[in-house]
């Protein structure tokens, strides 16, 4: 597929503007597919998210739990080819679809990775763009091919067959770039990127998907409820994911560890979820941190000890309405 190769990185300082329309192939994300006469109910008995009141205009952030709580997934729902997608990060794929599967036995529900190409636009153009796809106005819309789904005012995600993912990119005309902007403006977002690397290692509160709608406190019982509920309620929560920003030689890879000062001492804080690095080495990721850290606190990654880095407003608010 000629159309693959035809993304190049796109080199941007932390003054340069974004561009107007551009088009990411999301080659690090992906998708579980689930279809099936009791998807919806099968579906709402394991995530934390509102199944049941989704309507096909929207999407909704959630996560998939073990029965102590600890997260398999982070993942964006929204309807899709007569089912259900939930698009997270590939590497997260393998575990969390056998995950997901462990009592699918006893429903009438189909649940596989999707083969579907996921696609970024990008852009105060975005919208425009999209527009041309379909004569809906809604915040997912069926497109040719698959779905296009609003993440915000300007980012579309378009999940959609291989075959008119290539028509897509030879007829677009905007810059064809790789999907590290993508993920510059997830951490902008401070919505949660959970790879492979920190699988089962965190409550849904700990990643923020409860700032972010992602947790349903009065839909009915589903996998891990107990925990997400004690940490509401009792306050027993400690951890929260925070915007962190350095200045950094190299791109920290996924899960680098950072240390929190603690007087003259440094102590382990937590490790990258994901990060991105501007062209003037200012470097911005998403880190799970102790929620009573001050937001003062110096930072320093553990194996570059003179990057040091700082933690930096979230765009939403992590107290409890």
């Amino acid at each position: 597929m000629d159309w693959q190769n035809r993304f190049a990185p796109l080199s941007l300082s932390t003054t340069d503007a974004l561009p107007e329309l551009a088009l990411s192939h999301l080659t690090s994300w992906g998708a579980i597919n689930m279809i099936g006469d009791d998807k919806k109910s099968y579906l709402s008995g394991q995530v934390t998210c509102d199944v049941v009141s989704l309507k096909e205009s929207d999407s909704t952030l959630g996560a998939h739990c073990d029965a102590k709580g600890k997260v398999w997934s982070v993942f964006r729902l929204f309807h899709h080819n007569g089912g259900y997608a939930m698009f997270q990060p590939k590497s997260a794929i393998a575990v969390e679809l056998a995950e997901i599967k462990k009592y699918a036995i006893f429903s009438k529900v189909d649940i596989s990775e999707s083969e579907d190409v996921a696609l970024g636009v990008i852009g105060s153009k975005a919208t425009l763009f999209v527009d041309q796809l379909s004569d809906s106005t809604e915040d997912v819309r069926q497109i040719t091919g698959g779905t296009a789904i609003k993440i915000d005012e300007q980012r579309w995600l378009l999940l959609v067959n291989a075959e008119n993912a290539a028509q897509l990119v030879d007829n677009f005309e905007g810059k064809l770039i790789d999907e590290s902007l993508w993920t510059r403006l997830d951490i902008e977002a401070g919505l949660p990127v959970l790879t492979a690397h920190q699988q089962n290692e965190h409550i849904p509160q700990a990643l923020n998907v409860q700032a972010l709608d992602g947790i349903s406190f009065t839909k009915g019982c589903y996998t891990g409820q107990e925990t997400v509920a004690r940490a509401k309620y009792r306050g027993m929560n400690k951890r929260a994911m925070f915007i962190v920003s350095g200045q950094s030689n190299n791109n920290p890879e996924a899960n680098a560890e950072l240390e929190r000062a603690v007087g003259d001492n440094w102590r382990g804080a937590g490790k990258l979820l994901t990060s991105y690095q501007f062209s003037d080495n200012k470097t911005i990721g998403l880190v799970v941190l102790p929620n009573n850290l001050e937001n003062e606190t110096q930072l320093r990654l553990k194996d570059a000890p003179d990057s040091l880095w700082k933690i930096e407003p979230l765009p939403y608010s992590l107290e409890d309405e």
